[in-house]
């Protein structure tokens, strides 16, 4: 145990730069001891290859020790528990039901819409404008909307929800979830009486061969957690605009060779994508990773930072590269509880910055850019850009 590498999560080293701060880390061991104030001491997997693998071990599980709950009304508590929670039986069950909806198939067929929500976007731009506020925050619950059905009329007081949720913990968070369920509600009535061409009425209508399908609980759960996954492209879209006007050799690959994108994409995923560590599994029993104990019960993260940066799964994995070959970072987690909507994060992202490389030749930073000093989530504090 002495020889496990310790990583002190407050350490604004790790803070600056997380994919430098692993590395050592993951060198020593395929297992660190990460530590935090008001935490007591949790374990992250460093290395691709047994991160990969205990994202996939039915013997580390999800619960709702897992999340930090906010301070919400009581009766909104059933909504909480989404599928992030569960594990076996009861999360195949709900994955079986939705998961048609999030298809790569669908979530291209669903570009057009999200095209037209980009240039809209887009067309409201200031003249100097931070393209974090302006436009990466925005657009993924303007997005969610149009998926879900939202009324146009309603969507004003999204964007705050949206902004709330990717602000993270504070008062408007906690008062935004309240608003976002009773909308979810609304939404999900309005599905059942009066289906459209929305994912809520998509998901209503599903019923599998012996009868099962979704609850109203369920459906207004999954409008939750539509809400709060689906803010992922907002940092994603930020760090990758931030990324890009830094390596301006990769910048003009990507500007010559638009096809390029869906492989862009994933490079900025794996190179810059929001997400440095997992949500914590717990074990069910004494364990092995990478040979290393850990013991029944203790919490365990994936540390997406430093395997997405492991010279074991990746050639030179400290090069930013667009043409690299299509990889399996874990970007978007893996196993089990692999983001349901990985495909429309890579859809809406794509589109996003192919619209704005398009219609902005001259975009360049307008500033330093700064992170903010978050040891879960690699996101910006700003992105001032002159267009």
């Amino acid at each position: 145990m002495t020889d496990v590498p310790e990583i002190d999560l407050s350490d604004p080293a790790v803070l600056a730069d997380p994919f430098t701060a692993y590395t050592s880390a993951r060198e020593r061991s395929p297992v660190a001891r990460l530590v935090a104030p008001g935490f007591g001491p949790f374990w992250a997997v460093t290395r691709h290859e047994e991160a990969r693998a205990m994202l996939s071990d039915p013997r580390l599980t999800t619960n709702e020790h897992s999340y930090q709950r906010p301070d919400v009304p009581e009766h909104c508590l059933p909504y909480l528990r989404t599928m992030s929670e569960m594990n076996g039986a009861e999360h195949a069950r709900l994955r079986r039901l939705v998961a048609p909806a999030f298809t790569p198939r669908r979530a291209a067929e669903f570009g057009p819409r999200i095209e037209a929500i980009v240039e809209r976007l887009l067309d409201e731009l200031p003249a100097e404008p931070d393209l974090l506020a302006h436009f990466a925050t925005p657009l993924p619950i303007e997005v969610i909307c149009e998926l879900v059905g939202i009324p146009v009329a309603d969507r004003p007081r999204w964007r705050e929800y949206g902004a709330a949720i990717v602000a993270g913990h504070g008062e408007s968070f906690k008062d935004a979830i309240p608003r976002i369920l009773e909308g979810a509600g609304a939404a999900v009535a309005r599905g059942r009486a009066e289906p459209g061409e929305d994912l809520i009425s998509d998901l209503a209508r599903v019923m599998e061969e012996d009868g099962d399908r979704l609850s109203e609980t369920e459906l207004i759960t999954m409008v939750w957690t539509l809400v709060m996954a689906g803010q992922t492209p907002t940092n994603l879209i930020a760090n990758a605009v931030a990324a890009l006007l830094s390596h301006p050799g990769q910048l003009a690959a990507l500007r010559a060779d638009p096809a390029l994108m869906p492989r862009a994409v994933e490079e900025l995923m794996r190179w810059c994508g929001p997400q440095l560590l997992t949500i914590p599994r717990f074990t069910a029993e004494d364990i092995e990773i990478g040979g290393v104990p850990v013991p029944k019960g203790v919490p365990v993260t994936a540390s997406i930072a430093s395997a997405n940066r492991d010279p074991r799964a990746f050639d030179e994995p400290d090069r930013f590269d667009l043409r690299r070959e299509p990889s399996a970072h874990l970007g978007f987690a893996h196993g089990p509880h692999f983001c349901v909507g990985a495909s429309l994060a890579r859809v809406q992202t794509g589109i996003a910055l192919g619209a704005l490389l398009r219609r902005f030749p001259g975009l360049a930073l307008a500033g330093e850019v700064r992170h903010m000093p978050d040891p879960g989530t690699w996101r910006l504090t700003a992105l001032p850009v002159t267009l």
